[in-house]
């Protein structure tokens, strides 16, 4: 599943580089914003465990439900724009391309923050 999920987002990048033409630094411009939306979507994940005392399984669960937002379902539309605003479809993809690594990092990450032996609010300095 995985590698033809990277082939059908190497073929959405693939389709829309064309269309960038001038607008790189306008897409460039998003993804610190998606950075920070996965960032704060961690601790915002943390901090609803911890309000629900919830188990390292429901913590993660609710991290990378949170972080997750599926851009591509939008894509559709943004294709659908006119010509002067193709540079939308290219921000929608640049959102996923930012949202798959995050999710890379997140599989890395969010098992440091809270082991699978702990609970959301066993966590030192975890407020």
């Amino acid at each position: 599943m995985v590698p033809l999920m990277a082939a059908t987002l190497l073929t959405v990048v693939a389709s829309q580089l064309p269309k960038l033409g001038d607008s790189l630094t306008d897409v460039a411009a998003v993804i610190p914003f998606y950075v920070l939306f996965l960032v704060v979507m961690a601790f915002l994940g943390k901090a609803i465990a911890r309000l629900f005392r919830l188990d390292a399984a429901a913590w993660r669960a609710i991290v990378f439900t949170g972080a997750t937002r599926n851009s591509l379902v939008v894509l559709p539309l943004a294709l659908a724009l006119p010509d002067a605003l193709a540079v939308a479809a290219v921000v929608v993809v640049t959102q996923t391309l930012v949202e798959v690594l995050g999710m890379i990092a997140y599989v890395r990450l969010v098992p440091r923050l809270l082991p699978a032996d702990q609970r959301a609010e066993d966590v030192p300095g975890a407020h």
